[in-house]
């Protein structure tokens, strides 16, 4: 049932809350296991600049959205200790072969050459200012 939200390239409506409930619930339901997201990240239709960079804003806003729902479910009481995004570059999609791109470094299926794109900029950008304010 759609509700209107903005939707990936695999059709997935982007609910970013609904991880927030989910996680909630989990640290609630198994208080004594802490969680790590080891997967968490979305597909979109990347189209590279002449120089190969993909400027993804949909998928750099995925990725706020998302940090931010865990961090929301942090604040809740979920113990979470990590996240990851999913994926680290362009691969192989089990159902849709190479035509979908998950990942935050581009692959040029023809030459291998890889390159960030804006949200690994992005991400890699999030991590050092987080490191930091921990520090």
């Amino acid at each position: 049932m759609s509700t209107g939200r903005p939707r990936t390239a695999m059709g997935w409506e982007i609910v970013p809350e609904g991880f927030t409930e989910l996680l909630v619930r989990l640290g609630r339901d198994y208080p004594d296991l802490p969680m790590v997201v080891t997967e968490n990240g979305s597909a979109f239709d990347d189209e590279p600049d002449e120089t190969g960079f993909v400027r993804d804003d949909e998928r750099t806003a995925y990725f706020v959205s998302h940090i931010g729902a865990v961090a929301q479910a942090r604040r809740q009481g979920a113990d979470i200790r990590g996240y990851f995004a999913w994926s680290l570059l362009d691969n192989f999609e089990w159902a849709y072969g190479y035509a979908k791109r998950f990942g935050i470094v581009r692959v040029d299926y023809d030459t291998q050459v890889r390159t960030p794109k804006h949200s690994a900029l992005w991400y890699r950008d999030t991590i050092r200012r987080v490191r930091g304010n921990r520090a």
